[in-house]
C-alpha cells in the first residue's frame, strides 16, 4: 500500500497524495487499510505496542527524539516522506544516519486485528 506513494510530494502538514509531511503519510496509508491514528509524530509513537529489535514486518518508524515517522517495509527498508523539495522515498534504515537514529517499533497489529502493520520511532534528516 505505502509504495503507492513512492514519488508523492512532501508538503509540511500535507495529509494527502497532493502532499505528504511525515505523520501525514503514515496516518494516511494506515487510514487506507483501517487504522485511525493522529497526524503527529509522537502521539502516533504512543499508539500499539512496543516491539523490541528490528524485526519489523510493517511499520511506522520515528528517530531520536521522536520527530519524524516512518513506514517499514521490511528487508531494512522503509518509505518516508522526508523534507520539503523532497518526495516519498524509500531508504535503508542500515545507513548510517537512520542506525544511529532509531528509537524504536510499535506494533499496532495487536490493537487492531491487523496482524502485519507495526510502527517505528526515528528523527529528521
Amino acid at each position: 500500500m505505502a509504495l503507492t506513494y513512492l514519488g508523492a510530494p512532501y508538503r509540511w502538514g500535507g495529509l494527502t497524495p497532493a502532499g505528504f509531511d511525515c505523520s501525514g503519510f503514515v496516518k494516511y496509508v494506515h487510514a487506507r487499510v483501517g487504522i485511525a491514528i493522529p497526524h503527529n509524530v509522537a502521539a502516533q509513537y504512543r499508539y500499539g505496542t512496543r516491539s523490541r529489535g528490528i524485526k519489523l514486518e510493517r511499520a511506522t518508524s520515528s528517530l531520536r527524539p521522536p520527530s519524524s515517522q516512518r513506514i517499514y517495509v521490511g528487508r531494512g527498508l522503509f518509505i518516508h516522506a522526508t523534507k520539503t523539495g523532497d518526495s516519498v522515498r524509500m531508504s535503508n534504515l542500515d545507513e548510517r544516519w537512520y542506525k544511529t537514529r532509531w528509537v524504536g517499533g510499535r506494533r499496532l497489529a495487536g490493537e487492531v486485528g491487523h496482524p502485519r502493520v507495526e510502527s517505528r520511532n526515528t528523527t529528521n534528516p
